[in-house]
């Protein structure tokens, strides 16, 4: 195995078990809409349940089988990304470490979908009337992993393959 898919799957071992047991530890200890304040005014843990894509959309909609086509389509998205990932050049190790993180935040909430029905969400960030949608460290590790993976893309300098017809 080359060294940077080493690094890669270390990654995301690594998100998905830190997203895991924080999530264990919200069940354990919240119940559904429980807060706890951390930084008044600005930043609570509260318990929510996101039974749509991501930023809640579709979250109010119902159709049957709604939790078991979510999973599927989060199942091909990651073998979708998987693929990509290995097939990129090793230079690019920022879209790879970016890659890791969106791989292993998609497993995390895909953990959830399938075990729960529902992704688990805490993290709650709101200024006076505004709340920023709730999310958890999958939801982080994979807007983290974006902004890499676009950063790799277009940072001066870069170089990227062409492919001619």
């Amino acid at each position: 195995m080359r060294p940077s898919l080493f690094i890669q799957g270390v990654i995301v071992v690594g998100v998905v078990l830190l997203d895991q047991a924080s999530k264990a530890v919200v069940r354990a200890r919240f119940e559904l809409f429980d807060t706890v304040p951390v930084i008044p005014g600005f930043f609570d843990l509260t318990r929510v349940h996101n039974t749509g894509t991501a930023f809640g959309m579709f979250n109010a909609v119902d159709v049957p089988y709604k939790a078991l086509v979510l999973a599927l389509v989060g199942l091909a998205s990651l073998a979708g990304l998987a693929l990509y990932s290995v097939s990129l050049p090793a230079e690019h190790r920022m879209a790879r470490v970016g890659l890791a993180g969106i791989i292993g935040g998609a497993i995390g909430n895909l953990v959830d979908r399938i075990t729960l029905g529902y992704v688990v969400d805490f993290f709650d960030f709101y200024w006076r009337g505004w709340h920023f949608w709730a999310f958890n460290i999958a939801d982080a590790a994979i807007s983290v992993g974006l902004g890499l993976l676009l950063l790799d893309l277009f940072l001066p300098g870069r170089t990227h393959a062409t492919h001619a017809s």
